[in-house]
């Protein structure tokens, strides 16, 4: 990739702190685009935005994408001290450990719908206007491998949400591809990422060793932002070679 292909782009990375985010972040900001990270944990943040200044441009917020509120108010700082966002990338998400239908209970999956999918539509209504007014943008929802295909280990508020986040970029495409903005859900199949320590039963490093790595995701993200606008990924599928969900090897339901 030439360096600097995403020079003077601005990018919003929520979820920047770790993970499949920061691993996005990291490679927008080497290709040459001025990138803000937010999220919830301010020790997280501090330390990835160390990283990220020492990959390229790029600075860190703190609005919680599951605050209707925070999310206006962290979307005006970007454009007060950077006037614009190019490139916005959902990234936030989580799952809890009691997430099962037997087990789940009525706060978790209000948790779980406020982060994933009320998040990522906030963040995406916030940065809209200004993307049509330019009559140019991007917008990448990470979704997930159970967003197409449901499984008992995602429990039904993952796997609902990362439904209804391919829907969400879906209708993008539908109404504001007019206007010059263009949607993508990337669906990742099982990554090793923190989110893995929130399972009922972690997976072992051995196991977390075959999966997708955050830096595949980050460069999968960096290959939907520089293609020429022209140009609209409306969903891509992204899977470990060794596919656990193919070859049979998850883990039991814990008992109850």
């Amino acid at each position: 990739m030439p360096a600097g292909e995403l020079s003077g782009k601005v990018a919003w990375v929520t979820g920047g702190g770790s993970g499949i985010g920061l691993a996005g972040a990291l490679e927008l900001a080497r290709a040459g685009a001025h990138v803000v990270i937010s999220g919830r944990s301010a020790a997280t943040l501090k330390k990835a935005e160390k990283d990220l200044k020492s990959a390229g441009s790029g600075e860190a917020i703190s609005p919680d994408v599951a605050d209707q509120g925070e999310v206006p108010r962290g979307a005006a700082e970007i454009l007060k001290r950077l006037g614009r966002v190019d490139i916005l990338v959902n990234s936030a998400g989580i799952n809890v450990p009691k997430r099962n239908f037997r087990n789940v209970s009525l706060d978790g999956w209000d948790q779980i719908v406020a982060v994933n999918l009320s998040g990522a539509f906030y963040c995406c209504h916030a940065v809209l206007p200004g993307m049509r007014e330019r009559k140019d943008g991007l917008i990448i929802n990470i979704a997930s491998w159970f967003g197409r295909y449901a499984n008992a280990l995602a429990g039904p508020g993952y796997s609902a949400t990362k439904h209804a986040v391919i829907a969400l970029s879906e209708q993008l495409n539908i109404e504001e591809g007019a206007n010059g903005i263009r949607a993508t859900s990337i669906l990742p199949g099982e990554v090793a990422t923190p989110i893995l320590e929130k399972r009922p039963i972690p997976p072992p490093p051995e196991e977390r060793a075959r999966m997708l790595q955050a830096h595949d995701l980050g460069k999968t993200i960096v290959f939907v932002a520089t293609l020429p606008a022209r140009a609209c990924v409306n969903e891509l599928v992204i899977s470990p070679t060794w596919n656990r969900f193919y070859v049979g090897g998850l883990e039991p339901a814990p008992k109850s």
